[in-house]
Parts: C-alpha cells; sequence; structure tokens
C-alpha cells in the first residue's frame, strides 16, 4: 500500500502503509464478514499468468490502472468467452463497458491502440462512482436483469456531473477477438 492509493482505496488506510495490498484487503474484508473466504494471490499479472490467474472464473471485473493489464484480461475474456467489466478512471472522469465475447465489442474494439503511459490523476470519489457502476453491471448479469452497458462506452464526468454514453461497435480487424478466433 502506498501513500498515494489511500485517497481512491478504501479498504487501506495510513496504518497499512507499507504492506501488501492483498493482505490489508484480505483483513479489512474478514472483518466485515468473517465467514467469507478469501484466496489471496501475490502475484504480477503478465503474459504468462494472466489465464492462469483468472482461473475458473465466470466474469472478470477490470479494476486495473494500466491498460497494458487490461488488454492482457481483454485477451483471456474472449479466449475463454467470459464476461469482462470495464471501468476507468482519469480525474473527475470515468468510463465503464461491458464485453460479452464474442457478441459485443472488446476493449481492443474500442481502444485499438494503447494510450499513451503516464501519471494521471484519480480522484476518490471517481472510482466510488466507476466502481458502483460495474458492480451494477456484475448484478445484472448474475440475475438476467435490466440492460447491460454493452456496444456502449459510458462517460461519467463528476466535475460537470454528468453520464453520457457513445455507441462502440465490434471490429472486424480487431487483433484480439482475430487472435481468439471469434468471428
Amino acid at each position: 500500500v502506498n501513500v498515494s492509493n489511500l485517497n481512491r482505496q478504501i479498504l487501506h488506510w495510513s496504518d497499512d502503509v507499507l504492506r501488501m495490498k492483498i493482505d490489508s484487503t484480505r483483513e479489512k474484508l474478514v472483518k466485515i464478514n468473517p465467514d467469507v473466504e478469501i484466496e489471496v494471490i501475490a502475484e504480477k499479472i503478465d503474459e504468462d499468468n494472466a489465464s492462469e490467474l483468472v482461473g475458473d472464473s465466470d466474469l472478470i471485473v477490470d479494476a486495473m490502472d494500466n491498460f497494458h493489464a487490461r488488454y492482457l484480461l481483454n485477451k483471456v475474456a474472449i479466449v475463454r468467452n467470459i464476461p469482462l467489466f470495464h471501468g476507468a478512471v482519469h480525474g473527475f472522469v470515468g468510463q465503464v463497458t461491458t464485453v460479452i465475447p464474442g457478441e459485443t465489442a472488446c476493449l481492443r474494439c474500442i481502444f485499438p491502440n494503447d494510450p499513451p503511459e503516464g501519471v494521471f490523476p484519480i480522484i476518490g470519489a471517481t472510482c466510488g462512482v466507476v466502481a458502483s457502476i460495474q458492480v451494477t453491471e456484475v448484478l445484472k448479469y448474475i440475475s438476467s436483469t435490466g440492460t447491460l452497458a454493452t456496444n456502449r462506452l459510458l462517460f461519467w464526468d463528476g466535475a460537470a456531473t454528468t453520464m453520457s454514453e457513445i455507441p462502440v461497435e465490434r471490429d472486424p480487424g480487431c487483433l484480439d477477438c482475430k487472435d481468439a478466433g471469434v468471428d
């Protein structure tokens, strides 16, 4: 846990600085619900272990802080036909989409090129809004209720207090979809 995490990661407190995030998170979640079962995996995601880390998951929630890791999850989701619930934050702006492999646009369809790397601002409140929308998407998916945010990219602008969306489509030339054999 770094000091820079404290403004956006509500399970980490100042006493947790320099602890492993997985240990701090597990400790807090067990305090909330002592009956919860948590499997802790202390690995950094990369090309070699992404599929293994996803394991036998029924869905993937993308809360990564970089597009390289997001693209790894995207590939695993497509290859293994696992829904991916994407969320990202930059300052007061956040975005969300839901990917259903073989049916909807994937992250690489939407963002074919890697965005430039760099330091970007994170506002805790924006993280909260984006995470709430992602959780709502997951709940709708597992309960077959409502309309998922598929084939559209939702934008939250906290500075203007507005929500908007743009339609997105599957890209027939998408490398991730082609590599996975998705038509």
